[in-house]
């Protein structure tokens, strides 16, 4: 068994650089309570800044050293006030979604006590969900990072939507695996397949392929949704959903708007995840306007690293790794519920470290009690 994980890091731009910082000082904390070594970790430069000071919106052979870790790390990308000719914003991870065909986005969405409640409904403080975004193709086939949009003059610009078969049959079995994997963690283990099957070919064949991929799954419960339709469920009944699975674009926007329910994207975990290969990042901005200002709530950053330890749990065969997984997950959790973690994004006291320092505590307390 391999013990001691490599991880490429991409600190990236604004607040991506502070929140990074967090997340690998609770991950290795967590490793360090499960007796476990810390991760070996290499940096990538990488982003708007670099490519502001270099011309590259990374640096050279950036692309192949981050495939050289067990996963990738990145804080996050992009900066408004740098731009390419075409208005686009710098991307560069977009690259490397496409380049290591990371098609599994995966989005948690979960509730906290004492954490902003949008809804007054009650029973929204049991939202626990995860929206399975596929990263590769969809309407992000087209992304300006790929050069594959047709543009008439200044006329027109045309957008390609891309289902393909073969990305769409790993991403459909990756659903369902992952319903039971949240079945056997005491979920609902519920599969929706969200798409407009009613309105494009493109999305009637992501039905199809997902009702034939249904029958090597008996166990799980499966539904299927309009992308619309299931907008309004995140709002009328979001405590209702366990598992949904949608094209690229759709899922960026129902994960935002899931997002918005349990507090902000300052909660909002990603990890895009390939057969090879996983890249975790928390799915907020680079809030440039905050950096360095001790204002960034962390917890996205610190949740996308507990996501980390998870995949290389299974990947590496490294129990330790998946134990300091549900260990930070856990310390969040209670530190919410003793009303001890109060994120300025929340309107509470505590900034970037502060909310850092007091998940460091929770894990020595649960280190001492083990």
């Amino acid at each position: 068994m391999k013990t001691q994980p490599r991880i490429a890091l991409i600190k990236g731009d604004g607040i991506g650089i502070d929140v990074t910082d967090a997340a690998i000082r609770v991950v290795d904390a967590a490793l360090e309570a499960v007796g476990s070594a810390r991760p070996d970790y290499f940096e990538i430069r990488a982003g708007a800044t670099c490519y502001a000071e270099t011309g590259a919106d990374i640096e050279p052979g950036g692309e192949e050293r981050a495939g050289e870790g067990d996963a990738i790390f990145l804080g996050a990308i992009g900066l408004p006030s740098i731009r390419h000719a075409d208005g686009t914003e710098i991307s560069p991870h977009l690259r490397l979604r496409d380049r290591y065909d990371l098609y599994a986005g995966v989005r948690p969405v979960k509730a906290y006590p004492n954490a902003p409640q949008r809804l007054a409904d009650p029973r929204a403080r049991e939202i626990d969900m995860v929206i399975l975004r596929e990263s590769t193709e969809g309407l992000f086939y087209s992304a300006a990072v790929h050069g594959r949009a047709k543009v008439v003059g200044d006329e027109a610009v045309y957008d390609t939507l891309r289902i393909s078969r073969g990305v769409t049959e790993r991403l459909h079995r990756f659903a369902f695996r992952l319903a039971l994997k949240r079945k056997a963690r005491g979920r609902p283990g519920r599969l929706t397949c969200v798409d407009k099957a009613n309105v494009f070919a493109s999305l009637a064949f992501f039905r199809k392929i997902f009702d034939e991929i249904r029958p090597e799954f008996p166990d799980v419960d499966v539904a299927h949704s309009y992308v619309d339709a299931q907008a309004l469920d995140l709002i009328r009944k979001p405590w209702e959903a366990d598992v949904l699975v949608t094209e690229n674009m759709f899922g960026d926007i129902l994960s935002d708007l899931a997002g918005g329910l349990v507090g902000g994207m300052g909660m909002a975990a990603c990890g895009e995840i390939g057969d090879e290969i996983g890249l975790f990042q928390p799915a907020h901005g680079s809030a440039p306007d905050i950096m360095g200002q001790d204002k960034a709530n962390p917890l996205a950053a610190i949740l996308s690293g507990a996501l980390m330890l998870d995949y290389l749990g299974e990947k590496l065969d490294a129990p330790a790794c998946s134990r300091a997984s549900a260990m930070i997950e856990a310390a969040i959790e209670v530190g919410f519920a003793e009303n001890r973690l109060r994120p300025m994004e929340f309107g509470g006291d505590m900034g970037t470290r502060a909310v850092t320092e007091e998940l460091l505590r929770q894990l020595a307390r649960r280190d001492a009690a083990a």
